[in-house]
């Protein structure tokens, strides 16, 4: 079982390693480069320059890892699916913006199109090929799976787009991410391996993946994961929830996503019925910490570690 756990951990882990020092300079030389906000957190100004699109480095890691186990695990097909279908749409974002210039990438329709027709095969591919059905385990009801028939699929759409977007937004500090990801990941790993469900390579591959990329995505980052990414990351984070039956788990360990969402929310809301006046010193709300004096690298921590307790308290739960 150890064996099992680690290897692809090592695997994914190595192959980010190594990509890195490949990858990013071939950024730099496309000119695939973060531009940043002049209204924003000053500090920021300097990153502007820096290389993004770096998700690539975590998925090619994942991809490959999960290629090698997916005869003996086909349960991971859907998870990797969706992970790569909204990887792509990030792709396709963050291509048309920062290589061709084309300052606001794809349209807003385009991507909503993109990701409902994600979202509707990994539906589809879960009812018709997998034995997993749509019901819902409780938390802290001592296992209870809740049924709410045909309405189960409009709530998968609304969490899946809903999560892969709060990861998004949670994606603006470095190796904000890429590290409460990870927790999440060991956490979905450690309940798979509980189940016996059939997932775990995939989720050891996103845990090593990204454990690889943070070496380059840590404070200061040498490359920034991008929409490709983030959005990557958030298929990935849904696709698992769905396949363990575990979408309100995500209320619990994906909460920092969650609070990115609501706050960007608010404040768009509160901007417009006050005629101007802002809820948030800056949203989404790790900037707002930001501009009240916490340092970067204290708000990582601080949204980690808060990211790891809820895990813990989710585990309770189960």
């Amino acid at each position: 079982m150890d064996f099992k756990v680690v290897i692809p951990v090592l695997i994914s882990f190595a192959i980010s390693l190594a990509l890195g020092p490949v990858l990013i300079p071939f950024l730099r030389r496309l000119k695939a480069s973060q531009t940043e906000r002049e209204d924003g957190v000053k500090s920021h100004l300097k990153k502007a320059g820096t290389p993004t699109m770096g998700g690539i480095i975590f998925l090619i890691a994942v991809l490959v890892t999960a290629l090698i186990y997916v005869k003996d695990y086909p349960k991971i097909i859907p998870i990797l699916f969706l992970t790569l279908g909204f990887g792509l749409i990030g792709f396709l974002d963050d291509y048309l913006k920062v290589v061709l210039k084309r300052s606001d990438g794809l349209l807003p329709w385009q991507k909503m199109i993109g990701q409902i027709a994600v979202t509707g095969i990994f539906c589809l591919y879960m009812i018709k090929y997998t034995d997993v059905p749509l019901t819902i385990l409780v938390p802290f009801t001592g296992g209870y799976l809740l049924d709410i028939g045909w309405v189960a699929v409009p709530l998968l759409f609304v969490a899946v787009i809903g999560t892969v977007n709060g990861v998004n937004f949670t994606d603006g500090l470095d190796g904000l991410a890429s590290s409460v990801t990870i927790m999440v990941a060991t956490f979905f790993t450690v309940v798979a391996i509980g189940t016996g469900s059939g997932i775990e390579p995939i989720t050891c591959a996103v845990v090593g993946g990204l454990m690889g990329f943070l070496v380059f995505n840590v404070f200061p980052a040498k490359v920034f994961m991008g929409d490709t990414g983030s959005l990557a990351l958030g298929g990935f984070v849904a696709g698992t929830a769905y396949m363990l039956q575990m979408p309100l788990f995500l209320l619990i360990v994906g909460l920092i996503y969650l609070v990115e969402v609501l706050s960007v929310m608010i404040q768009v809301t509160y901007f417009k019925v006050s005629h101007g006046k802002r809820f948030f010193k800056m949203a989404p709300i790790h900037h707002h910490f930001e501009l009240c004096g916490w340092s970067e690298t204290r708000v990582v921590a601080v949204f980690s570690i808060t990211t790891a307790v809820l895990c813990m308290i989710a585990l309770l739960g189960l």
